[in-house]
């Protein structure tokens, strides 16, 4: 069990292909949410939009597409982490109110969204959907301010926590990143086109440039009078999240200005350095874990070997055989390659622990292969609390690291051996302070506080940030 992905967002303003740009765009972001897609556009007068559960590709045709007029569009992959599953979540959540048509997607988690939706029902509000992002249209619905763009303004300097938004009126595109910067949000080119994504890979996919990250706190607006920027929020602290770098972005995207394969390169290094053991071969769980298994390697001075192979074509859900068959549901997604384990000592490098539950069988899998020795060593430290900033994670009594010492999640799993990367490594591989990333999982002290009623419903202790 893995921390499952966020969500994915991407706009363009000014392209003839705006949606199918936008379609090809969450195609690379794919990897960012795998529960529903949507995408809308704008031809200068009105707004269209299509959403569907599943994959990008199963979700839109050329028909499709072509009903997506105009020359602006923006769209969203999703992996809920606030609000039910399903289409009436999917985004972008499109409304027509008093300041006229807007579409939102939103990366992210509103630690106030409980507190905001209660306010807003009370003066009269009806929500569609459970998301926090409603929440989001809603305030911007019932603001007085006199333009939409004040009245944008207005609702997003309410919210609280974690979120980088694209939105899309009848003839501008708006970015928003929160004054932290918890989620990356990138600014790119195509011409004379301007792009926002979650992601670098989604610019190379189009061959758009990169110009610069969106910062933390703030706007940025292009419509036809051009493009600017405002900056409404207050000063606050940078607290990138580090997990971005550990295992959610592509190793081929460049987020919080570094290169996401250069850092996890890196964490494999420092984790040999810090935790090494007697070994034959190393090898990554795929695909989380090449990275820092070719640094592992290259550090330890031993050859990197796919000892497991992943099947990328294992759909959604599958339909398991009635006759027991061991460790079926691991087997069905990764193999072992045996003329690689048999007979070696082996270190599995892979990016977390979560549960527990699929290491362990990872484990058994390659002792079964012929393994003699089975060594893990994780690239992150031990993962101690639940994520509240846009990472679906478990309750705080479901995290291994939370409950059981070093040596009970050894002897649980059934390596030889465990290590985790240390904190200290782990920030010094992105070569920054603590302070500007936040690592509220690995250490229970979050920047941005929530409601306590939150906090004892995932029975966690508060911990205020130093």
């Amino acid at each position: 069990m893995a921390f499952k992905e966020e969500c994915g967002v991407f706009g363009i303003y000014g392209h003839t292909e705006a949606a199918n740009l936008t379609y090809l765009g969450l195609y690379a972001l794919q990897h960012r949410g795998q529960e529903s897609v949507g995408i809308a556009s704008s031809d200068g007068v009105r707004l269209q939009m299509h959403k569907a559960v599943g994959y990008v590709a199963d979700s839109f045709d050329e028909p499709t597409i072509s009903r997506l007029a105009g020359m602006s569009a923006v769209g969203h992959v999703r992996y809920s982490t606030a609000g039910e599953s399903g289409l009436k979540n999917a985004q972008p959540i499109l409304i027509d109110c008093a300041h006229g048509e807007i579409a939102i997607c939103h990366n992210g988690n509103l630690v106030n969204a409980q507190e905001l939706r209660e306010n807003l029902v009370a003066e009269g509000s009806i929500f569609q959907t459970t998301s926090d992002t409603e929440v989001l249209l809603h305030l911007y619905a019932r603001s007085k301010a006199p333009t939409p763009e004040q009245a944008l303004v207005e609702s997003v300097t309410q919210a609280k926590g974690a979120f980088s938004l694209v939105l899309l009126t009848k003839d501008r595109l708006i970015a928003v990143r929160d004054p932290h910067g918890f989620r990356p949000l990138t600014l790119g080119k195509l011409g004379d086109s301007y792009i926002v994504c979650s992601e670098t890979c989604a610019l190379d996919l189009i061959d758009a440039e990169w110009v610069r990250d969106i910062e933390p706190g703030e706007v940025f607006i292009v419509g036809p009078d051009g493009a600017r920027s405002l900056h409404p929020f207050g000063p606050a602290k940078k607290a990138h999240c580090i997990f971005e770098h550990v295992y959610f972005s592509r190793p081929d995207s460049y987020v919080f200005g570094q290169s996401v394969n250069e850092v996890r390169t890196e964490l494999g290094r420092r984790l040999a350095a810090e935790q090494p053991v007697p070994a034959d071969v190393v090898v990554p769980i795929p695909d989380s874990g090449v990275c820092a298994a070719t640094g592992y390697a290259e550090a330890a001075g031993l050859p990197m070997h796919m000892g497991l192979i992943r099947n990328h074509y294992v759909g959604r859900t599958f339909i398991e055989p009635h006759q027991s068959i061991r460790h079926f549901g691991v087997r069905v997604k990764l193999n072992p390659v045996k003329s690689i384990l048999n007979g070696r000592r082996v270190i599995l490098v892979d990016d977390s622990i979560v549960r527990g539950t699929t290491s362990r069988k990872i484990v058994k899998m390659v002792r079964a292969a012929g393994a003699s020795e089975v060594h893990l060593r994780i690239s992150c430290p031990p993962t101690i609390s639940p994520c509240f900033y846009g990472v679906d994670t478990p309750k705080r009594a479901e995290l291994i690291a939370a409950t059981h010492s070093l040596e009970e999640i050894r002897r649980y799993i059934g390596a030889d051996s465990l290590g985790y990367l240390s904190l200290e490594g782990m920030l010094e591989s992105v070569g920054s302070t603590r302070s500007s990333y936040c690592t509220s999982c690995y250490t229970g002290k979050y920047p941005v506080a929530f409601p306590q009623n939150e906090a004892a419903y995932l029975q966690l202790a508060l911990k205020p940030v130093e």
